[in-house]
């Protein structure tokens, strides 16, 4: 009996730990010197811990279509600022800007969202350069 709770007391750390890993600062992953403003419709929408993201079709000059994924902040502090899980919907059209990841991917980190309607929300973590300002 001993030997099952030391393997469920382990079991448990390493998913706790996991996820703690899983949680990265925004230092680590995008680079607030390459700001990044795209403009584009959503085709998807993720509300999940610990950062909500939606995806958007993104046509260039040429007229080839990328996918981005756009990461916000958590879906609790996302509904304190007046979000919903339909917020935004495949085939919605929004302006984004934020900042583009280190690594070259089509991947940034929103700080707002401009709806077609014209409203604009914020939507960055609070690891966005200078979100705590803009609360």
């Amino acid at each position: 009996m001993r030997k099952h709770s030391i393997l469920l007391i382990a079991g448990l750390f390493g998913l706790s730990l996991g996820q703690a890993f899983a949680h990265h600062s925004f230092a680590a992953e995008y680079d607030s010197n390459k700001p990044v403003t795209l403009k584009g419709t959503v085709t998807k929408m993720e509300w999940m811990n610990p950062h909500a993201r939606f995806y958007i079709d993104v046509k260039d000059e040429s007229g080839t279509v990328t996918n981005w994924e756009l990461e916000l902040g958590s879906p609790n502090g996302l509904m304190r600022r007046g979000w919903t899980r339909s917020s935004l919907k495949p085939g919605d059209a929004v302006l984004i800007e934020g900042y583009a990841a280190k690594d070259g991917a089509k991947l940034a980190n929103a700080r707002n969202v401009t709806l077609a309607d014209g409203r604009k929300v914020f939507a960055g973590s609070d690891e966005t350069p200078g979100a705590k300002e803009a609360k």
